[in-house]
């Protein structure tokens, strides 16, 4: 048979298929993406660090994405989220467009994966998922990787609309801070949570709960989530529920993001990312900032 009716027919043949699990999960497998390599309407978005020793591997058919290319400083110095429009010509030049479920990954747990899973529901794509454990439990199973990604074929991003409302601005927390039923979650370290001295403005946002990012994740089993009910567990402690809005915030919105990625796969949905966080928040002067371990 023809080589290339071949290929057309594989596609077509593909794309007849159902996805398993339509609703398209928060969280999947290695063993979900391994059945599913060369699948058209899956894309896989490599947003590893590049660095250690898992610098040059990368998951057959993966395109690679820096997590740089999904902020910028603004005037005063603070990282924030890039524009829609550069938003959607980054997801172009993956070669992603609305209808292809969107699964990533990198080496840190999600940390930098979450920022685009944030992202992508923020602009109303509903298709997108991330890989449990990333490239590291791809690894330690001995899966097949390549040495360089994949090169993707551009496309124009055009967004479908119905975004989640998953953003959260200085006003907003501001209002949230006093209003007795949002709970804001402060997922940094003990250190920066009681505040450092020498270092200013230091502390937390008064009222906030603190909940370390990285506590949801085995690092002895390839930095694989723990089971939904152990976190549910966890947060339950500091007495937040599924049914409450939340606000997560960090010094960058970086482990935010991620706090994100756990608190939807719980479940939640009145969940907000502070973009700017401490980095902002400490800069505002009429802003209160509470030192110690108290809420």
């Amino acid at each position: 048979m023809n080589r290339v009716l071949y290929r057309v027919l594989s596609i077509l043949f593909l794309c007849s298929l159902p996805l398993l699990g339509h609703s398209m999960p928060t969280l999947v497998g290695a063993d979900w993406v391994k059945q599913r390599l060369g699948d058209p309407r899956i894309i896989l978005i490599d947003m590893s660090s590049g660095k250690g020793p898992y610098q040059g591997r990368f998951i057959p058919g993966a395109v690679e994405l820096p997590y740089s290319a999904l902020v910028q400083r603004n005037g005063k110095g603070v990282s924030l989220r890039v524009s829609d429009q550069r938003l959607h010509e980054v997801l172009g030049i993956l070669g992603i467009d609305a209808n292809r479920h969107v699964v990533i990954y990198d080496e840190m747990g999600g940390l930098h994966a979450g920022r685009l899973y944030w992202e992508l529901e923020r602009i109303g794509h509903t298709k997108v998922s991330v890989l449990d454990g990333g490239i590291v439990e791809w690894m330690r199973r001995g899966l097949p990787i390549e040495r360089q990604p994949a090169s993707p074929e551009q496309t124009t991003y055009q967004a479908n609309g119905g975004g989640r409302e998953n953003e959260a601005d200085l006003h907003v927390v501001k209002k949230a801070m006093g209003d007795g039923k949002t709970v804001l979650l402060d997922v940094r370290s003990e250190h920066e949570y009681r505040g450092m001295q020498g270092q200013g403005r230091s502390g937390h946002i008064p009222g906030a709960q603190w909940w370390p990012w990285e506590q949801v994740l085995q690092a002895e089993k390839g930095l694989v989530a723990k089971d939904e009910s152990t976190i549910l567990a966890s947060l339950k402690g500091i007495g937040v529920t599924t049914d409450m809005p939340v606000i997560a915030y960090c010094r960058s919105g970086h482990r935010a993001s991620r706090t994100y990625l756990t608190l939807r796969r719980l479940g939640f949905e009145n969940v907000k990312l502070y973009d700017g966080s401490m980095a902002e928040w400490s800069k505002d002067g009429s802003a209160p900032v509470k030192p110690g371990m108290q809420p």
